[in-house]
């Protein structure tokens, strides 16, 4: 039995803006696990990694606007927080998917760390928008007060940009491995996973990144041996 990596795009989630709220973006995930529930019964196992480039930019603009009443969130935390909503959304509509086609799958999705090279030039040169659009006044603003890096964004405005490393190994890679072994449906590697680094000893940090979701997917399936990758934006 072939294993199949399926990345879906954090935008795929969310049709257009008048379609934003997690209502909407759960009727995009029913309408999506449709068709992967189509792959398992053609006897593929399956991975399922996503993006969340969206639902990161939502995230900070409730922070931003809370700002003075509540603490902020790290972008690392804030990754992990996309992971598990997104995750539950994904696994109750296959779940559901599932029971109405009577298929006795079952799906598990893991909160995924990603290891990247502290000394990766990306965290000097950040370039990975995220988070809403600022006038040029805003954002010099921002830059001031925030210490954030804004880049101008094609013409629509000012976004604040972050380090996007290159992935080097998905930490809990083996658990994805053995999990799809045992015929679990898997999602794993949310938004290219948690940016972490590792220090001498190997203990882990979190970092202000966002990676790339298609090369976390991509060395994802390399690391437990899948045999196809499949990438939807």
């Amino acid at each position: 039995m072939k294993t199949i990596v399926i990345a879906i795009g954090g935008n795929s989630l969310i049709k257009d803006a008048k379609h934003q709220s997690v209502p909407d973006q759960y009727a995009a995930v029913v309408e999506t696990v449709r068709h992967l529930t189509d792959l398992l019964e053609r006897h593929y196992r399956v991975v399922i990694t996503h993006g969340n480039g969206p639902q990161v930019g939502f995230i900070l603009l409730r922070s931003e606007h809370s700002r003075g009443w509540l603490h902020g969130v790290p972008l690392d935390s804030i990754v992990a927080d996309t992971q598990g909503a997104l995750g539950y959304q994904l696994q109750q509509a296959l779940e559901n998917e599932f029971r109405r086609r009577g298929l006795k799958n079952s799906v598990a999705t893991i909160i995924t760390q990603t290891l990247v090279d502290r000394h990766d030039p990306a965290f000097t040169k950040p370039t990975k928008p995220i988070g809403e659009f600022y006038t040029c006044e805003q954002a010099a603003e921002r830059m001031q007060v925030e210490q954030w890096t804004m880049a101008e964004d094609a013409g629509r405005g000012w976004r604040r940009v972050v380090a996007s490393p290159k992935p080097v190994r998905i930490i809990e890679a083996e658990v994805v491995r053995h999990l799809v072994k045992d015929g679990y449906v898997v999602v794993a590697a949310g938004g290219g996973g948690i940016p972490v680094v590792a220090d001498a000893q190997g203990m882990l940090t979190g970092v202000p990144a966002v990676i790339d979701k298609d090369l976390a997917s991509a060395v994802l399936a390399r690391q437990i041996g899948a045999d196809l990758l499949v990438i939807s934006t």
